[in-house]
């Protein structure tokens, strides 16, 4: 019976020392930022399972640039050949990869969309004008499911670097998550620049 308390106590003391350090807290946060993480690739995959029937509309223009439709093309190609896992977020390096490279195509969407303003009969067609709300709307998604990343992650982030549960990080072997960068949150809210006159130039907009 001494024995049976005893392994009670033990077990007690070990869930106050688990709390007491942050463990508990760490597993909520972790999983936090995979969540806010999975829906950022959500959306992004609703963005791309969009693409072909936007290009495909285009393509009936008959004289439409093909080098916009190139661009658009092959940055999808580029972004979808690099593969959306949870683990990037604990790989900067393929973390900015892959982000870059979802930057890319949302570049050469804008550039699209702009290049559209010089087609009349594409912006009246109706079937593109669906697309293009639709496309619309995946982006600015994109945009509110990347924020809830960057405020899981930075919260996240913050509270594994504090003392006591830094023990635990140290331990368990858990690391900071990957952050979308300063300088490249700059460059994708830069609107296109449009000009009729010559190409059509545009900045990276949002991933």
């Amino acid at each position: 019976m001494k024995r049976f308390f005893l392994i009670l106590l033990g077990m007690f003391m070990s869930a106050t020392m688990l709390t007491g350090c942050g463990y508990n807290e760490i597993q909520t946060l972790d999983e936090s930022t995979k969540a806010a993480w999975s829906e950022v690739l959500n959306q992004y995959q609703r963005r791309n399972d969009l693409i072909p029937n936007v290009v495909n509309s285009v393509k009936g223009e008959a004289d439409f640039e093909k080098s916009t439709l190139t661009q658009v093309i092959n940055a999808r190609a580029k972004a979808t050949s690099i593969q959306a896992t949870p683990e990037l977020m604990e790989n900067p390096e393929a973390f900015q990869k892959f982000t870059q490279a979802q930057g890319e195509l949302s570049s050469a969407l804008s550039r699209l969309l702009v290049t559209v303003e010089r087609y009349p009969d594409l912006k009246a067609n109706k079937a593109f004008q669906d697309l293009r709300v639709q496309l619309e709307g995946c982006e600015n998604r994109i945009a509110i499911a990347r924020n809830r990343y960057i405020k899981s992650v930075q919260q996240y982030n913050t509270y594994i670097r504090q003392f006591p549960q830094m023990v635990w990080v140290w331990i368990l072997g858990y690391k900071p998550k990957a952050q979308y960068a300063v300088a490249d949150e700059a460059a994708i809210t830069t609107p296109p620049t449009v000009d009729f006159n010559g190409s059509a130039a545009t900045a990276p907009a949002k991933p």
